[in-house]
């Protein structure tokens, strides 16, 4: 297919995964915020660093508060990664592809913009906002079901697929580097209420929560979180399992176009950073070098596939 094509689909679905990742990482801030007051400046402060944008939030803003940051997250037109930026975006492209798209995926994006619009229209009030991230999740998860549920396994389907692992993998290293303090907290933390409240919170900044529970009961532990989400395959969010699929998806383009490009050796080599490791050899090396050489080997993967497949051509 065309490079510019495949460049459409994969980032309409980077775009969609990142809108319900921000939802689901301000949900989690909320809770903090709601839970522990005192902490809730540097809570917020954590949000937009793991999002990315402090530079910009910094530029705009004097103070950490819940409605600046919610604002400058869903709603702001001068934040190219805010939800209603990034939906937009996710629309646009996927009218550059529409004819690669099933009816029901195009009506499912174009609902998703249409809705998202509407409800960022206004500033959220707080006692809105969890209904608010709720409608973001719902409409993402429709496009992406609607993906799953009617498109051939092609190379269109690849493409799609690609956008969504590459965007999860670099989220989920993202918000454990900004929390990996906490996994790794000092002794006179271990077992206290901050303690079990932060661990809690990077559970469901990636919806987590009750899916360790289910594995683990309720020993929750730093290297048991670490172990979760770097390395079990099952959990559909963790740096593992995306490079799983990455590498799957990878591999169906090099049958179908029948030629190896260097984006396969580039996420073999992320693959073999994570296959059959043990959390504590990462903990001994350190979790925070580990993250920072995985978020980068992310995005020189993401920027090989950009090339080899000639998405701007």
């Amino acid at each position: 297919m065309l490079g510019k094509s495949a460049g459409g689909l994969y980032w309409m679905f980077r775009y969609l995964e990142r809108s319900e990742n921000l939802a689901r990482l301000l949900e989690a801030g909320f809770r903090i915020a709601l839970t522990r007051s005192t902490a809730a400046t540097s809570e917020w402060q954590s949000v937009i660093a793991t999002a990315g944008v402090t530079a910009g939030f910094e530029n705009r803003y004097d103070e950490y508060t819940a409605a600046n940051v919610v604002d400058y997250l869903l709603r702001d037109r001068d934040n190219a990664s805010s939800v209603r930026a990034v939906t937009e975006q996710a629309r646009t492209n996927a009218r550059l592809v529409r004819t690669a798209l099933t009816r029901e995926v195009w009506e499912a994006t174009n609902e998703c913009w249409m809705v998202i619009s509407q409800t960022l229209q206004r500033p959220i009030r707080e006692r809105d906002l969890p209904e608010v991230l709720a409608v973001i999740k719902q409409q993402s998860t429709l496009v992406r079901g609607t993906l799953v549920g009617t498109m051939l396994r092609n190379d269109i389907y690849n493409f799609a697929r690609l956008g969504t692992f590459i965007e999860r993998a670099d989220n989920t290293a993202r918000i454990l580097d900004v929390k990996y303090y906490v996994l790794l907290p000092s002794l006179s933390h271990v077992g206290s209420s901050l303690d079990n409240v932060q661990w809690e919170t990077i559970l469901r900044s990636v919806s987590a929560n009750r899916s360790y529970r289910w594995l683990n009961g309720e020993n929750i532990n730093p290297s048991g979180i670490a172990d979760f989400l770097i390395l079990d395959r099952s959990m559909p969010r963790s740096l593992a399992h995306c490079i799983q699929e990455t590498r799957a998806n990878l591999i169906q383009l090099s049958t179908q176009y029948e030629e190896r490009k260097p984006s396969h050796d580039c996420v073999e080599k992320i693959f073999e950073t994570l296959d059959k490791r043990s959390i504590d050899s990462i903990l001994a090396s350190g979790l925070h070098e580990f993250l920072k050489n995985f978020i980068q080997g992310i995005s020189e993967l993401s920027s090989q596939i950009e090339q080899d497949y000639r998405f701007y051509s």
